[in-house]
């Protein structure tokens, strides 16, 4: 409760990267493992969603990081430095990152998730119409599929139920089609 109410002290009750008031919550900056105001930032539910890859970079959010880039606070550094890194194709964010200076502790922290490296674009499993699809959803085949190592024929108009996600493939989804867990390609599904 005393990091909570040092936090939102030293933001002045608003998000310490966007400045909104909106649904304020700790966010701890990884890769630090210690949970102190040193390792932690005031966001709102929009800022995360977007730094931890759950929603679509909307580069009008991030405007603020030209002015809140220049806080005082190390963990605040860090994250406006790879937010304006995921934003580099932004005329603006390219020149905050070249005007932003970190102290080499400080960017060696920020460098250490690798997410600079990465475009800020996130891709999502989606269905054969572009619907996003989550954990848990149920779909519905597009097409009749033979099930490879089985004999199992998936048919048109299947509904699966209760999928899950592959992780490290966003073009592909499990679920269970006549009690036996298959692969299926998101292209040949829709949204049920």
């Amino acid at each position: 409760m005393l990091l909570e109410k040092e936090l939102f002290a030293r933001s002045e009750n608003q998000c310490e990267l966007c400045r909104s008031t909106d649904t304020l919550s700790i966010y701890e900056v990884p890769p630090e493992t210690q949970i102190n105001a040193d390792t932690t930032i005031l966001l709102c539910k929009a800022c995360i969603d977007q730094v931890d890859k759950k929603e679509q970079l909307d580069p009008s959010h991030w405007r603020n990081l030209s002015e809140t880039m220049w806080s005082p606070f190390a963990p605040v550094q860090v994250v406006a430095w790879r937010m304006l890194s995921r934003l580099r194709n932004e005329s603006w964010a390219s020149d905050s990152l070249d005007i932003l200076y970190l102290d080499e502790e400080t960017l060696d922290w920020a460098k250490k998730t690798g997410d600079h490296e990465q475009e800020g674009t996130v891709d999502f499993h989606q269905d054969s119409n572009g619907m996003r699809l989550v954990e848990g959803d149920t779909v519905v085949l597009i097409k009749t599929l033979d099930v490879k190592g089985s004999s199992i024929n998936a048919k048109l108009g299947t509904v699966v139920k209760n999928i899950h996600l592959v992780h490290d493939n966003t073009e592909q989804i499990e679920g269970k089609v006549e009690g036996q867990t298959i692969v299926i390609l998101t292209k040949y599904l829709r949204k049920g």
